[in-house]
């Protein structure tokens, strides 16, 4: 082999060799191109606003290729959906429309994500700024089935002993056995918290009325006179977890009838079967609802009932909790 032939030789080596690197680079490129963000995913958010820590979250999902949107719950009101969450300058942004907030600007969010936190601002609907931090919600998906206790009369049928208000003044009477909130006013919450439980409770609403059961005082099972109003299932009427998920069948009686729930709840797995009829059967609960005490999903929590919306009566309250 002459001079000139081991050149070219080495020279088309050389060029395969670049090839190869070029190529290899192209796929670990491609690979991290692939790569989900840390933003994906679910995150229980604490807001400060006010002086106070507000409950929320977040969840965002891909859509396509590439595309970022979500949903978003506030303080109060519903899971609402994010359009879009923009990345630029390695912030995330996205706006939303107001729901039951004063004023008619969107609320306006930037933040940042890394591994299991995120940190960021909301420009709320008066045009002010307030600070949040968020971390990601746990997994709470159960592995075996529940050992169940011994049933807890949450609620003795005499006076209100084991609950407290959420601080407004005390509208809360026992009559007859029933527990009974004449009039819009507090929030009754139970003294103890649990974890995973078989709740039983029956409740009367009158015509056009409005209450909530939260189970670990994180999500509302709604409590709502809907046979009068609206018929079809929906995700804010009659036995479904406000915002989230709609009974298969709407199984409300009439205004001024008693009426149950029998509502299993381990992780957040929950089975709702409203008088008599299972209507929700083992769905996941993605996150908390409006009204949330706090956003600690991992954590046992409350009974609460809710009293600020109208007329409402409850009786016969027991907790099964698991061992």
């Amino acid at each position: 082999m002459n001079k000139q032939s081991r050149i070219h030789k080495l020279i088309s080596r050389a060029a395969i060799l670049a090839l190869a690197v070029f190529s290899l680079q192209q796929s670990v490129s491609a690979q991290e191109m692939k790569k989900d963000p840390d933003v994906i995913g679910r995150w229980d958010i604490t807001m400060e606003k006010d002086g106070k820590s507000q409950p929320s979250w977040l969840e965002v999902q891909k859509s396509g290729t590439h595309t970022l949107i979500g949903r978003f719950t506030y303080a109060f009101g519903s899971a609402r959906p994010i359009s879009e969450v923009k990345l630029a300058n390695g912030k995330y942004s996205f706006s939303i429309p107001p729901q039951w907030e004063p004023g008619d600007r969107n609320m306006d969010f930037e933040f940042e994500a890394a591994g299991n936190s995120i940190k960021g601002t909301m420009i709320y609907t008066d045009g002010k700024s307030y600070s949040f931090t968020g971390v990601r919600a746990p997994a709470m998906l159960p592995t075996k089935a529940p050992v169940w206790g011994k049933p807890i009369k949450v609620f003795n049928g005499k006076n209100t002993k084991g609950w407290h208000t959420d601080g407004r003044p005390n509208q809360w009477i026992v009559e007859n056995g029933i527990l009974r909130s004449k009039k819009s006013g507090a929030n009754l919450i139970t003294d103890q918290k649990f974890k995973d439980f078989k709740l039983h409770i029956e409740f009367r609403y009158e015509k056009g009325s409005n209450s909530g059961v939260y189970l670990r005082g994180r999500y509302e099972t709604q409590v709502i006179d809907t046979k009068t109003g609206e018929p079809e299932p929906l995700m804010n009427q009659f036995s479904s977890i406000y915002g989230f998920m709609q009974p298969n069948r709407m199984m409300a009686k009439n205004a001024g009838e008693w009426q149950t729930y029998d509502i299993t709840l381990v992780g957040r797995v929950v089975t709702i079967v409203a008088n008599g009829q299972e209507v929700i059967c083992r769905q996941v609960i993605p996150g908390i609802t409006g009204g949330a005490l706090d956003s600690n999903e991992g954590e046992p929590g409350p009974l609460l009932l809710q009293g600020d919306h109208g007329p409402i009566d409850y009786r016969n309250i027991v907790i099964t909790p698991a061992k």
